[in-house]
């Protein structure tokens, strides 16, 4: 898959933080809650994660399999809104982005991220003239970007740290960490054990996080008990179907979220979960 820039670009960052402080720019003279809200979509077997900011900076972190997640975000943003700042597709599976050409033909989307991983599928493909066809602008994304979403809050990628063309999907996975005052969110993708140890060797304590969304759905491919531990998350969220045929979440997962006393909550079961912070008081909508 061709991109057109590198992440590292001088350049291509100084138009995203510039579109980034425009927007707050103009969003900072309308009255806002000064809350973080983020929602973890029900989208069936898949992942969707709206971010709103404080100063209502909006980021999407995949969107399912399919259209459904336009229902979903509809809850959740104005009737009349139809614009997204950032959308980010932490790696081209089915579950993962089947539903982001529907979402870029809705909305005017600022930025599209991607992890770089090449995957040949229709839904890849449908994207991927999706993107054309709006002339989204897209950017690599790579350790050590931060997305400044206003108000205090940001968004860091933790990985991935290097080309990941050549790498399978899941363990090609953008992961990041969402962090507004004293709460924070750890975002993985389906990244396997082997990354979560991975990022364990390279940032240690610093992962530390109030929410951790379980990778892979639940999956024992993930959820490494060190990284579990590392994390030590509040609250564990799985974003998964009921009844699907993968078995998600499996007993293992579970069981390691238990082991650090972790509140296990899953889309299948209540729908779509919203978290809100203030910088320092957390609290669950269900």
């Amino acid at each position: 898959m061709e991109c057109i820039t590198s992440y590292n670009s001088p350049m291509v960052r100084g138009i995203l933080l510039f579109g980034l402080l425009i927007l707050n720019v103009f969003i900072f003279s309308i009255p806002t809650s000064r809350e973080l809200s983020v929602s973890f979509l029900d989208v069936g077997q898949g992942d969707a994660i709206l971010i709103q900011s404080p100063t209502r900076v909006q980021m999407l972190i995949d969107g399912g399999a399919t259209r459904s997640v336009l229902r979903e975000i509809g809850a959740q943003l104005s009737f009349l809104d139809r614009t997204i700042d950032v959308v980010v597709a932490t790696h081209p599976d089915q579950d993962h982005i089947g539903g982001l050409s529907d979402v870029l033909e809705r909305y005017d989307v600022s930025f599209f991220f991607e992890s770089g991983a090449v995957n040949e599928t229709p839904a890849s493909k449908a994207l991927e003239t999706r993107i054309a066809q709006t002339e989204t602008p897209r950017l690599l994304a790579r350790r050590g970007t931060r997305l400044i979403l206003g108000g205090g809050a940001y968004a860091d990628i933790l990985f991935p740290d290097h080309d990941v063309s050549r790498v399978e999907s899941n363990t090609a996975s953008i992961v990041m960490r969402v962090v507004y005052g004293d709460t924070e969110f750890i975002l993985s993708g389906d990244s396997p054990r082997s990354i979560e140890r991975y990022l364990v060797s390279e940032y240690g304590n610093e992962l530390e996080s109030d929410v951790l969304k379980a990778g892979h759905h639940g999956s024992k491919t993930s959820s490494d008990s060190v990284f579990v531990a590392t994390v030590s998350p509040k609250y564990a969220i799985i974003s998964a179907s009921a009844d699907n045929r993968y078995g998600h979440p499996h007993q293992e997962t579970l069981d390691t979220l238990t082991s650090v006393s972790a509140r296990i909550f899953s889309t299948a079961e209540t729908g779509t979960i919203t978290f809100r912070s203030n910088g320092k008081a957390l609290h669950m909508e269900r």
